[in-house]
């Protein structure tokens, strides 16, 4: 084999590294929104996971 490599896996191209950064600036933003969301849920209904009970009932009985 030649230790001249030319071709395929020499260099990464720029567009993947753009990609790249799009996919990882979605994938915070989506935690971040599910963050937020649980520490609203936490502190509006002392619970994330559990449906909150509440004492009075809709319909008034």
């Amino acid at each position: 084999m030649s230790p001249n490599i030319t071709g395929r896996g020499r260099r990464q191209s720029t567009t993947s590294d753009i990609y790249t950064a799009i996919l990882a600036l979605a994938f915070s933003i989506i935690l971040a929104t599910a963050a937020l969301v649980a520490y609203k849920c936490y502190r509006q209904y002392d619970t994330v996971f559990k449906t909150p009970h509440s004492s009075v009932s809709r319909f008034g009985s």
